[in-house]
């Protein structure tokens, strides 16, 4: 389904309900694939100017996601292999999503992408597995609240996020992002990235702006994993393979982003950088770079003890961190590691933070 919404106003009720015909909608001819990262595919696609979607909190999309967690939890699952993403804001210029719900979505909830001025205010999802044959496993991975990519000026409001991956992530050349009243249960966390996998592409994450953010682990039956709070993850500086499954290679660079008042309930890493991602031994190393970076008014409980883990590339380096009134806790009665690999220029950490994370 495809709306072209132009000067439009439109009050959403109800659900927009996919059943759950997998093979049919693997199809590509089935679904849209205007995603051009990873060649992902879309059940509905909006685009369009000035126009504003209202669920009021009764409406949205039923993506029944149940059998396809359960059909893909012994099978082998990959990006680009046709599970689609239930909303995707494609091409959208001045555009207001509202009040929103999406239920139960097969693989990413949504994506923004190249689109400029959008707000979506007030989203509910629910990536909940209800199957008692996979409990205490993470089926539901690929979830992720949304994904943003060549897209500014976007503001992501008041957003309630049950899932098993991302909360949100801010993909290549997403810039002048704002982020407030996030809550993220189960999960890998808030993400940037993953960066630098199309050679020949850069990427740049720019002028990021979260605030009140909190990470909550589920009841581990349910959701096993609660895993970072916010983390950097881009591509080394090798090829390996080619995209939508492999790649690497690309540099770029991730620059003045804040997040400030995070709240961590039992997140096993709450800050991290990885700069290898899918990457394999004897591989260059990344040249996409991360710097100005702040992080204030943290507190909370992680779930270990590594607190910080900067892993950071020896090609370029991250630099120009601060930290403020970063409050969070190892476990009750295990000192707290603060690794920085590659790194200069880190400030405000309450202990010293070094390439082994040991005092």
């Amino acid at each position: 389904m495809t709306w072209n919404l132009v000067s439009s106003k439109v009050d959403l009720k109800g659900f927009l309900s996919f059943p759950p015909d997998i093979q049919f909608w693997l199809d590509a001819n089935n679904t849209y694939r205007v995603v051009f990262i990873q060649n992902q595919a879309s059940w509905f696609v909006v685009t369009g100017s000035d126009f504003e979607i209202d669920a009021h909190n009764t409406g949205g999309i039923q993506g029944n996601g149940q059998p396809w967690w359960s059909f893909f939890a012994t099978r082998t699952r990959e990006d680009g292999d046709g599970r689609p993403i239930s909303l995707t804001v494609f091409k959208a210029i001045r555009a207001t999503i509202k009040n929103f719900r999406i239920e139960s979505p097969p693989f990413w909830s949504s994506a923004i992408v190249e689109s400029t001025d959008v707000v979506v205010d007030g989203m509910f999802i629910n990536a909940t597995n209800q199957d008692s044959m996979f409990f205490g496993q993470n089926i539901v991975p690929n979830t992720d609240g949304t994904d943003t990519y060549r897209s500014d000026r976007i503001s992501l409001l008041n957003w309630d996020v049950t899932c098993g991956d991302d909360c949100l992530a801010l993909k290549g050349n997403s810039t002048n992002i704002v982020a407030r009243n996030i809550t993220c249960r189960g999960g890998t966390g808030v993400a940037i990235g993953s960066l630098g996998q199309y050679i020949g592409l850069n990427d740049f994450v720019l002028n990021v702006d979260m605030e009140d953010i909190r990470m909550f682990r589920l009841d581990p039956k349910i959701q096993p994993i609660m895993v970072n709070g916010v983390y950097f993850k881009s591509w080394d500086g090798s090829v390996n393979g080619s995209p939508p499954t492999g790649g690497g290679g690309a540099g770029g660079l991730v620059n003045n982003l804040t997040v400030r008042n995070m709240y961590i309930d039992g997140v096993d890493t709450p800050v991290h950088i990885l700069q290898n991602n899918l990457g394999m031994s004897g591989d260059a190393p990344s040249i996409l770079k991360f710097e100005g970076l702040r992080f204030e008014n943290w507190s909370g409980t992680a779930n270990t003890n590594t607190i910080v883990d900067f892993e950071c590339s020896p090609a370029v380096g991250c630099n120009d961190i601060t930290f403020q009134n970063f409050d969070v806790k190892p476990p009750l009665g295990q000192p707290p590691r603060l690794i920085c690999q590659n790194t200069s220029g880190i400030r405000g950490l309450f202990a010293p933070c070094n390439s082994t994370g040991l005092p």
